[in-house]
């Protein structure tokens, strides 16, 4: 009867051992911690394009906004996974005297929180530099349209409002595209999805992952 309860002891210890715990809390940890390097690389990126844009395109701040929001969704993803994480850590049976939370448990949290962390750590960096590049070269385009747009067109009769190539000075070039900037900002706009995309892949994958349960003394 003793050797049956020291076996039952040390199987239940084999599976359950009293830092078990740890790994739970790591990938919780590391899923929040990743998430939100991944967020704060996006942001410091995209805001980085931003400003500069602004200095001679500052109409399109608001529109350019997008590259911000997204990078910021990422550190919600991290935070969304790491409190179900969390939840899922069990305290320790004092009546009973052993450990609730198992080595299975811990192991899939802890995969569970890289999965996250990681894929949301690549989708900041990405969405970061796609941002940053993609909303300077927009307000380049649309500040370069509106000086075409405004140039002195070649062929006037010249004079007091002409300039010196005899063009009429101020005459708008009807021939300027204008808002064709757009055409950027749309293919910018994809390649921000699909690299938020990155993100919600783990997401998902982490969402199952952790839905992985083993109770001591069940």
């Amino acid at each position: 009867h003793n050797n049956m309860a020291f076996a039952q002891v040390a199987a239940g210890y084999e599976d359950c051992p009293s830092w078990a715990p740890f790994l739970g809390f790591f990938g919780a940890a590391m899923c929040g911690i990743l998430a939100n390097f991944g967020a704060a690389w996006g942001t410091w990126k995209s805001g980085l394009g931003l400003c500069k844009m602004g200095v001679n395109h500052p109409g399109g701040m608001i529109k350019d906004l997008v590259a911000i929001i997204m990078a910021g969704v990422l550190g919600i993803y991290g935070l969304i996974v790491a409190i179900i994480i969390a939840g899922r850590i069990t305290e320790p049976d004092n009546n009973a005297g052993y450990n609730t939370y198992s080595q299975y448990n811990g192991w899939a949290h802890v995969g569970a929180g890289l999965t996250c962390g990681l894929s949301c750590l690549a989708a900041g960096g990405t969405i970061g530099m796609i941002g940053e590049t993609g909303v300077i070269a927009t307000g380049l385009r649309a500040e370069g349209n509106m000086a075409r747009m405004f140039r002195s067109m070649p062929g006037g009769k010249g004079g007091e409002d002409g300039d010196e190539d005899g063009g009429a000075a101020g005459v708008p070039d009807t021939t300027v595209v204008m808002g064709d900037e757009n055409k950027l900002f749309v293919g910018m706009l994809i390649m921000l999805i699909f690299s938020e995309a990155l993100a919600l892949y783990g997401l998902i994958v982490a969402l199952i992952v952790s839905q992985a349960q083993y109770s001591c003394g069940e």
